[in-house]
């Protein structure tokens, strides 16, 4: 059995490294693996990258009208769009069955983020393999946006879309919907789609659009390399950092700071702490700005997995404020680091911080709540590296690169059986 993993890249955000992850699971479970993405990081040898500049004269002219035509359905809304709003994509590209084209042939297909990669209609009406997709965001069901925040009409057949700041029911959304549903129909007829999602909330989310009304859809947690990811020595590090030796450390992770990653709720939750000696510790692409008296450190943007697994071992706790999430890689990074986790009960988070056990959770978008939390967590020591130790063995017993390939495998060979006499 061979599977080709479909995806912007295999390194960066954190579904290209959920992506990569799993395609090294694969590998060390033995099934044949490989990766076709827009943009190569790596050095993986078993990852392949897409070739974009068309060659000819007519070619280079399709490709050029094509990205023009685009561009020009999204300019109406470059005024209207609310100020930092979430990543919005249209279904099309430039190079509409190039992918495919290019693509290493496999007996079964794993998508990851592909929007801006491949063409939907295209792909799904000449693609003659079975697709799983792996969710990492709500992209697939939408019509355009990552996250929808608070709208509902993915339910529905989008138009009046929030994150374009647009009254028309006719907007993109509606006709980005609607060309992903005729691609759909395609595959999801002939049951060659399978989608998998990481959280039991992001499954909920994708059964409950019509877009993918007709898809079976499964639950598969990440998995983590607990061989990279572990507590380890941290001495001598926050003096590196300028942190005083008696500061509790409250970390915060990030590639970003857009309002769905909650950074203004905890700067609010750290605001009136009560915790004294307390440093606040960031990593991320963003440095954010802190409004709160307490003394922040930002350690920039962080590729290398060993100096990650430094930072989440010597914070203290690590502290997901998000409004809006699927199942977070820096959840279960801290978690196998023996970091116990702080976080709102939304998206999916409460599959993995479980209160009293690996961490505490607040309600949603409540700040007090946060705030006690944290509190909680900062004046309790024995409670603290007692959950630290349940954190590890959680994330040793369910979500290890092993336990992950071995549902994916599950799921790849049903699809295939189902499709057997139709490659």
């Amino acid at each position: 059995m061979k599977v080709v993993h479909l995806t912007h890249t295999d390194a960066g955000n954190g579904g290209a490294r959920a992506a990569y992850r799993l395609h090294a699971g694969l590998r060390e479970s033995g099934t044949r693996s490989e990766m076709f993405v827009a943009s190569k990081d790596t050095q993986d040898p078993d990852v392949a990258e897409f070739n974009n500049l068309p060659t000819g004269v007519w070619s280079r002219l399709k490709h050029r009208f094509r990205r023009r035509r685009i561009q020009r359905a999204f300019e109406p809304y470059q005024d209207s769009r609310p100020e930092r709003a979430e990543i919005f994509k249209d279904d099309r590209t430039p190079h509409p069955g190039e992918v495919l084209r290019q693509s290493p042939d496999p007996d079964l297909f794993n998508f990851h983020s592909v929007y801006g990669f491949i063409d939907h209609r295209t792909f799904f009406q000449t693609v003659s393999r079975p697709v799983v997709w792996t969710l990492h965001d709500m992209n697939a069901f939408t019509g355009g946006c990552q996250y929808t925040v608070r709208c509902r009409r993915f339910e529905d057949a989008c138009g009046r879309c929030p994150q374009l700041g647009s009254d028309d029911e006719n907007d993109l959304s509606r006709q980005v919907w609607s060309r992903k549903k005729t691609a759909y129909q395609h595959t999801s007829g002939q049951n060659r789609l399978h989608v998998v999602c990481p959280s039991e909330w992001m499954a909920e989310e994708a059964r409950a659009s019509t877009l993918l009304a007709d898809v079976p859809v499964s639950v598969i947690p990440y998995g983590l390399d607990t061989n990279r990811f572990f507590p380890r020595d941290a001495e001598g590090v926050p003096a590196a950092f300028g942190i005083p030796d008696d500061h509790r450390i409250v970390l915060f992770v990030a590639s970003d700071t857009r309002p769905r990653k909650g950074f203004d709720l905890l700067d609010n939750a750290l605001s009136g702490l009560g915790a004294e000696k307390t440093t606040l510790l960031s990593v991320g692409g963003d440095e954010p700005e802190l409004d709160s008296d307490l003394p922040h450190v930002h350690a920039g943007y962080v590729e290398s997995d060993l100096l990650l697994s430094v930072f989440y071992s010597l914070a203290d706790v690590f502290v997901i404020p998000s409004r809006q999430d699927n199942l977070p890689n820096t959840v279960l990074e801290s978690m196998a680091c023996g970091t116990p986790v702080v976080g709102f009960e939304v998206g999916g988070i409460p599959d993995m911080v479980r209160p009293g056990e690996t961490g505490w959770l607040a309600k949603a978008e409540n700040v007090r709540a946060l705030r006690q939390s944290i509190e909680q967590a900062l004046t309790n020591d024995e409670k603290r590296k007692r959950m630290g130790n349940r954190c590890r063995a959680v994330v040793e017993e369910e979500y290890t690169l092993e336990t992950q390939a071995a549902a994916y495998k599950c799921i790849y060979e049903e699809l295939l059986r189902e499709n057997a006499g139709h490659a």
